[in-house]
């Protein structure tokens, strides 16, 4: 299996519709890359759920305290490739 090595907001889109607090109405065709997670119906709980699924999925720790502070799919996106390029 390849290593990924980038991680993208359309990559990140996947990751959401799987995740608890999935809002019908969020049309993930639609530019979401700077929604806030709030706004698009999502809790702080999915947002961790998020996080704990892109860990298992690429190996890139994202603590809890940090996935908070993460505000927008752009700013999670962001982080994710930051630790894969590190």
């Amino acid at each position: 299996m390849a290593q990924i090595t980038s991680f993208t907001v359309d990559d990140l889109k996947e990751t959401m519709r799987t995740c608890a607090g999935v809002n019908e109405a969020v049309n993930f065709d639609d530019d979401i890359a700077d929604v806030t997670f709030e706004d698009l119906g999502y809790d702080s709980l999915a947002v961790l759920e998020m996080a704990a699924k892109l860990q298992n999925h690429l190996g890139v720790v994202i603590p809890d305290d940090a996935a908070e502070q993460l505000p927008t799919p752009r700013a999670l996106a962001e982080y994710v490739n930051v630790r894969l390029a590190g």
